[in-house]
């Protein structure tokens, strides 16, 4: 279509009749997200409220149905790029965030990550020094104070405001120690998401980044399950793949909007994890985190909340 049929077709949105409504909601759907723009320009030259209204309901289904393909394509990928899957979360609510933009941020850290991290360090002399850079030089810590807003799940957000949840701040940690050539991985964990610091040269420890990167031990954890009443199987204990911790991601996400009760917004982001598929029964049994109370405990925060 050129871009005089586009802008006629977008006109009809305001037509009295319902159907022709309806026929035209469809067709432009069908167009997809290129016609985006030309949505957005008939919304900022339209004075009527209600018409702004249609247009953004299908800017949204624009973007959504395009969210859902990306989100689908990155799975058939292999769902490897844990940074890629953690962008595509925060484009339900930033669309316009780029992946280039993320990595740029990234890039920055990673450099002053370098020269404070060494080869040659003990790891946990590494974590600490890693937790020096996050913690005390750009002063990443757990948002407290809101901890359920959808933006602790946005990883472009929390990278500008560095506050952010359990998982989220686990992605930033894991990130950067990876791109250091640091065993570092996920663990799902039941009400905490943290991390497992796993090699061959000395026994694996795990690190609680929500508590400004604690070192934990297997007792540690055997302690915390005892606590929930929960039996010590292995997902508890050993890495978990990118695709679990984007899941995770977006049950936070949804529990985000429940508990802003914003039930449609949560219905929209379950759609997205059932675009990943299914999970076995352990999985799910770590989360939703959404139990403050759960994680009041020695080596953990009493605010602690497992996201």
């Amino acid at each position: 279509m050129t871009n005089k049929e586009i802008k006629a077709l977008i006109s009809l949105l305001d037509d009295q009749d319902p159907e022709v409504v309806a026929h035209v909601h469809q067709k432009i759907v069908e167009l997809g997200d290129t016609i985006t723009p030309f949505l957005e320009e008939a919304w900022e030259e339209s004075l009527d409220p209600d018409h702004q209204k249609k247009l953004e309901d299908l800017i949204h289904d624009l973007q959504y149905g395009s969210l859902e393909r990306r989100l689908k394509a990155w799975k058939d990928e292999g769902a490897t790029d844990l940074l890629k899957g953690m962008w595509l979360v925060s484009t339900y609510q930033y669309p316009d965030v780029t992946l280039e933009k993320i990595k740029q941020i990234f890039a920055e850290l990673y450099y002053e990550a370098w020269v404070n991290v060494r080869p040659e360090m003990h790891p946990y002399d590494q974590v600490k020094a890693l937790n020096h850079v996050l913690f005390k030089l750009h002063k990443f810590s757990a948002n407290t104070k809101n901890f359920h807003a959808p933006a602790n799940s946005m990883l472009n957000q929390v990278l500008e405001t560095k506050r952010g949840n359990p998982l989220s701040l686990c992605v930033i940690y894991l990130t950067l120690a990876q791109k250091l050539g640091l065993p570092v991985y996920g663990v799902n964990l039941p009400n905490l998401f943290i991390l497992t610091f796993k090699s061959e040269v000395i026994p694996q420890f795990y690190i609680n980044v929500y508590n400004r990167g604690l070192i934990l031990s297997k007792s540690d954890i055997d302690n915390y399950l005892l606590q929930l009443n929960l039996s010590p199987v292995d997902i508890f204990y050993e890495p978990c793949a990118p695709i679990d911790i984007v899941r995770r991601a977006l049950r936070n996400l949804s529990l985000s909007y429940e508990k802003l009760n914003d039930p449609e917004k949560a219905t929209e982001i379950e759609k997205l994890i059932d675009v990943l598929g299914d999970e076995n029964a352990a999985q799910a049994a770590s989360s939703p985190d959404d139990d403050e109370d759960d994680n009041d405990e020695e080596g953990y925060d009493d605010e602690d909340e497992d996201l």
